[in-house]
């Protein structure tokens, strides 16, 4: 079935008993009073030179913000004692290298947290060696639209409820088709047009019961546990990461403790969490977890038609082999359900029998695995990544939810990709050099029957796919500094294809270069910009569609890579090393995007539903545009206040079959956050997150076509108006989230509780309607003037309701 569930977002607001319940268990424990000592923590590490991997002795280690810090002894190791819990970053100084800023790391009471920091050497001779306040050091080949997100923003931030996805959705030019869904709508691009790297592995999934064919789903599959830092790029994106056009997102995971084993167990919003890392020998770590989520009682409890469950795992091994030699091992995988609460069929809400009606019993699983080795040479650094994932997608939907009726809609999907990539870094040239290729094997099948509505006839579409397609990458980058590294450039390019068809394979069709430049007025301003062209592949579902003859009618010449092309350029402003201030403008333009020879329509705004897109007749000669100003502005460490704000104004639009340009389901023109935590003391947290988005466009409904029983059969749902496409609009729609935290230490464990609220002031934001062909009492419509139609009944909904969650670590 093409399209699934519109969203999870409840439509009902019957969930005060649990509201309450919540409530009451959240305020007896937040009042309980324990006796505990105060507890502090310790850092332990090692400083080392970037290119080489050798230690780096008597360097400088200091805590960011304050006067703490040691030198690291001849085997670059470092050890901070009676370190305050609470989240820091490191400031490395060492003559004749880079002033360096490490990951932001968690300090717990009676934990011992390691952290390894690369440090890399200066490219110029600087005539006065100065400390600039930066608060994030920017990279070269990114000197815009790269933000980094800490650990803290994700494990104390209001709404994020530990979620990577749900914490990116604060940064600036980011937003979502729903806040209960985690498609990243990034510069107004589509779903599909992100990336995701995990320690340097490629994974086309993270998140639970995700849209095959783009991305998005409903709750992260990474654990929180193991992050890091995430790296986030919204534009100018380095050549090393190709098949991107709106974003790269660039986790880098936690080394297991090298001290002792610890176990972490974690009860949150929706799954319970156990998590154990420890050395494994005196040159190796681990960390592993598994998840189970209690979703479905959640959902259940408070009266959704739908009932999602899902498991997942994690795992990563990291053995320094010797000074020069490393190898990583990594593991993500998930297993998703969704079940129909068929008790509402008769009792539930008109909304609730409606989603029953077109909901589909969905089922999917994914993994992937790789290994990271990294050789450290005289004058070089090299890379070498396998890795394979897969995804199985499969969803089936009986006639009425009667199993012993026909089945209208079946589906099973496969995805399987092994690949394999090299890096080679030179930092010690006249210019740094970065270049480097791969290749990937990927195997693709489709086993679909289903019910198709065409040309007034109600068929069957029976196909089943098997495609092998070899796909290939290259990239090189190139950067240097000059005027006492006051200009940066960059200059990179690369290129993909693959063997579906002769225009693909051909690389200079996706041939793409991308420059930036920054220029440092002075130590509290910087100019900077990129231009750059971008490529990526079609999704697999659309170059393996057959029609109903079993032809691969998408493959021919006229498939081609999606083209972007984009401009940014903004300006930074840094008036102390607290606070950071920064504005940019962008253009994209597309060509090539894929047009649904059905609809006419583009396929962008296809990529927000569950199940899949792009299994369908297409046509590369769609067109599309986004552009818009972003503001972010970000204050840490003032009175134990940290804040930040972000406003996007942007338009973006995708042309139909007839070159018109039409709005895209996500253009809410204008988007604000304002996100920020209070350190209270003795270990309690406050944080809090309002937001505001803008209308989004909707398209009125085709009466005649979604009158026919035929037709109606097929999807359950009225059918758009394409001639009128997007040309209405919802209100604005606005939410707050509130959340609290308490730590607990004692002499072996701690304790971490917290409450979080979503939509505090239970804000009510309007759906587009919805329609049934039954009356009040559950009965069919008829047309008494044709028996082939019924009557449609237009019915009100809205998303939002007070979402009160808790939330329990204990770590030993």
């Amino acid at each position: 079935m093409k399209r699934a569930c519109k969203t999870f977002t409840p439509v009902l607001t019957n969930n005060k008993n649990y509201c309450v319940k919540i409530f009451i268990i959240g305020s007896i424990l937040l009042l309980v009073s324990l006796h505990v000592s105060a507890q502090k923590g310790r850092i332990e590490g090692r400083v080392y030179d970037e290119k080489t991997n050798d230690p780096l002795e008597f360097a400088t280690v200091q805590i960011q913000g304050t006067l703490t810090g040691v030198s690291t002894d001849i085997g670059g190791n470092f050890i901070l004692t009676g370190v305050d819990p609470g989240f820091v970053r490191l400031m490395v100084s060492y003559v004749g290298y880079e002033t360096t800023l490490s990951p932001e790391i968690q300090v717990q009471g009676n934990q011992v947290t390691f952290i390894d920091i690369a440090v890399p050497e200066v490219t110029t001779l600087i005539e006065e060696v100065v400390i600039r306040p930066h608060m994030n050091l920017k990279k070269i080949e990114s000197p815009v639209s790269f933000l980094t997100v800490g650990v803290s923003d994700i494990e104390k931030a209001a709404g994020v409820n530990r979620d990577v996805s749900k914490a990116i959705q604060t940064l600036p030019g980011v937003g979502a088709t729903d806040p209960n869904r985690n498609d990243l709508i990034v510069r107004g691009g589509g779903p599909s047009e992100n990336v995701f790297y995990l320690d340097g592995i490629e994974i086309p999934v993270i998140n639970h019961f995700a849209t095959q064919g783009s991305s998005g789903g409903v709750v992260g599959i990474i654990n929180p546990d193991f992050v890091r830092e995430i790296n986030f790029y919204t534009g100018a994106f380095p050549a090393n990461r190709p098949n991107a056009l709106s974003s790269v997102m660039d986790i880098r995971q936690k080394d297991g403790s090298r001290d002792r084993v610890h176990t972490q167990m974690a009860v949150g919003a929706s799954d319970a969490a156990l998590t154990m890392n420890g050395p494994v020998s005196d040159k190796s770590t681990f960390i592993v977890s598994a998840r189970q989520s209690y979703l479905q009682l959640l959902f259940k409890l408070i009266g959704l038609p739908f009932l999602p469950t899902y498991n997942d795992f994690q795992v990563k091994y990291k053995v320094q082999i010797d000074p020069k030699n490393e190898l990583s091992f990594i593991g993500l995988g998930a297993v998703d359900n969704m079940t129909l609460n068929t008790d509402l069929q008769d009792t539930g809400t008109e909304a609730q029998r409606y989603l029953l009606s077109y909901l589909p019993v969905y089922q999917q699983w994914n993994y992937t695995v790789g290994a990271v080795y990294k050789h450290f040479g005289n004058r070089f650094f090299d890379t070498w990544a396998l890795s394979r994932n897969m995804l199985r997608n499969s969803n089936y939907k009986y006639q009425d939810n009667d199993e012993k009726l026909p089945k209208i809609s079946d589906y099973k999907s496969d995805e399987a990709e092994n690949k394999i990539r090299f890096e080679r870094s030179y930092p010690d040239l006249p210019v740094k050099i970065l270049a480097g290729g791969g290749v990937t094997y990927s195997r693709y099948t489709n086993h679909t029957n289903r019910k198709v509505f065409t040309d007034g006839i109600l068929t069957d579409l029976i196909y089943h796919t098997g495609l092998d397609l070899w796909s290939y990458q290259a990239f090189i980058q190139a950067s240097d500094t000059y005027f006492n590294e006051s200009l940066s450039l960059s200059l990179g390019v690369n290129t993909i294809g693959n063997n579906f068809n002769s225009n693909m394979k051909n690389p200079l069709g996706q041939f793409s270069p991308r420059f930036s430049v920054s220029y440092r007025l002075n130590d509290q301003w910087d100019i900077n910009g990129n231009v750059g062209r971008y490529a990526m592949r079609p999704a697999y579902t659309t170059m393996g569609f057959r029609n109903k003859a079993g032809d691969f009618v998408n493959k021919n010449e006229q498939l081609r890579h999606i083209i972007s092309h984009q401009a940014i350029a903004g300006v930074e402003f840094r008036p102390d090393t607290r606070s950071r201030f920064n504005l940019e403008g962008f253009f994209k333009k597309y060509r090539n995007y894929p047009l649904s020879v059905a609809d006419g329509m583009s396929i962008a705004g296809k990529g927000t539903e569950y199940g899949q897109i792009g299994d369908e007749e297409i046509i590369s000669s769609g067109k599309g545009r986004a552009y818009g100003i972003e503001f972010f502005g970000k204050i840490i460490h003032m009175e134990r206040l940290n804040s930040a704000i972000t406003y996007t104004f942007f338009r973006s639009e995708f042309t139909d079959s007839k070159g018109t340009f039409r709005p895209s389901n996500w253009d809410t023109r204008h988007m604000v956050n304002l996100t920020g935590s209070y350190k209270l003391g003795n270990n309690w947290n406050l944080s809090a997150r309002w937001r505001f988005v803008g209308g989004s466009p909707y398209s009125p409904v085709d009466l005649d076509l979604s009158t026919s029983k035929d037709a109606w059969s097929v999807t359950n749902q009225a059918y758009i108006d394409y001639e009128n496409y997007n040309t209405l609009r919802l209100r604005s729609s606005h939410q707050l989230d509130l959340r609290i935290d308490k730590e607990f230490y004692f002499n072996k464990w701690m304790l971490n509780f917290y409450v979080d609220v979503q939509n505090a002031y239970n804000f009510q934001s309007g759906n587009p309607p919805i329609y049934t062909n039954k009356d009040i009492n559950g009965k069919v419509m008829e047309d008494p003037d044709d028996p082939q139609r019924h009557r449609l009944r237009e019915i009100e909904t809205y998303s939002g309701t007070v979402l009160p969650t808790i939330g329990i670590m204990v770590k030993i």
